[in-house]
């Protein structure tokens, strides 16, 4: 990567970091399904400019019906799920589950495409499923706690919202191989912004948002969701996908410091050694961790 990949890379990392903070924020005044119409909204307002002017329109209108689908399965009901579980679950928690999608794309891809992964990538699959199921453990509880839900309901929300990442990866291989990435994205935005426009009319706010709901609103939707599209696409572009994938490793790292700085969330050591157990298995499943080229290098 050049310098300025790299810069794109930790500007991407601290946005994507920053969404689960924003959402901490503005979730209690707007409830779910509002906050996301909001943020998908906005961030569609945002890139179908950058669509026209690149003459790409042709292709949403051509490949609509799979682009509705993946806009459903990876940001109207994911979105949703997160928005559910940031009323109980911190910032910096929230990003390391959000951090297994990579896992749950290999398992998907496995039992769907028949994409039988070698023995590293298994290795890091059976890794991360043991740092989820520890991560799980020890922060679960079936008691709210004064909270709007349970821990272990939030974690059940950012996992299932997760393994709707990984299906939506292998069906976007599926379905939407050769079409323009911006496409994609803006067409996922408009499409889950209609699918989201009636549950977040029912589910409008009596009480006017706040100031600070509103701002919180409008950075997750343009610069978290909006902004960050185009860096990570731009990345794609320049480094390919799978340094681009990278990206996975350091979301935690920034959701977490965000956490602190902003609402206090220190993050616990179980937490950490979670986090890193999970990002280790990642790394093994996606290829990004090499040992056999590794021990092969040493011994030549």
């Amino acid at each position: 990567m050049t310098g300025g990949d790299l810069t794109r890379l930790v500007a991407l990392s601290a946005l994507w970091g920053g969404s689960f903070l924003f959402m901490r924020l503005a979730v209690p005044e707007f409830g779910p399904a509002a906050l996301v119409f909001v943020r998908v909204a906005g961030a569609a307002a945002l890139l179908m400019p950058w669509l026209l002017w690149r003459g790409e329109a042709a292709a949403l209108r051509a490949h609509w019906k799979p682009i509705a689908l993946v806009g459903l399965v990876n940001t109207a009901v994911p979105f949703t799920l997160f928005a559910v579980a940031a009323l109980a679950l911190g910032a910096g928690l929230m990003a390391v589950f959000n951090s297994t999608a990579p896992l749950w794309t290999a398992l998907i891809a496995w039992a769907w495409l028949g994409q039988r992964p070698g023995l590293w990538p298994a290795v890091g699959l059976g890794l991360g499923l043991a740092g989820v199921t520890g991560l799980s453990w020890d922060k679960a509880q079936l008691q709210s706690g004064g909270l709007p839900i349970s821990p272990a309901l939030g974690i059940a929300a950012c996992l299932a919202a997760s393994v709707l990442y990984g299906l939506a990866a292998n069906l976007a291989k599926r379905r939407l191989v050769g079409v323009p990435p911006l496409a994609v994205a803006a067409g996922s935005q408009v499409a889950s912004a209609l699918l989201m426009a009636v549950p977040a009319l029912w589910f409008w706010p009596a009480s006017v948002p706040s100031a600070t709901g509103w701002a919180s609103a409008a950075v997750l939707a343009l610069a978290c969701t909006g902004l960050a599209y185009a860096l990570y696409f731009r990345l794609i572009a320049d480094v390919g996908a799978t340094k681009a994938v990278s990206v996975t490793f350091l979301i935690p790292a920034f959701a977490m410091a965000w956490g602190a700085l902003v609402l206090g969330e220190v993050p616990t050591p179980a937490m950490l050694m979670g986090c890193t157990v999970i990002l280790l298995g990642t790394a093994l499943s996606t290829g990004l961790l090499r040992p056999g080229s590794w021990l092969q290098r040493k011994r030549l």
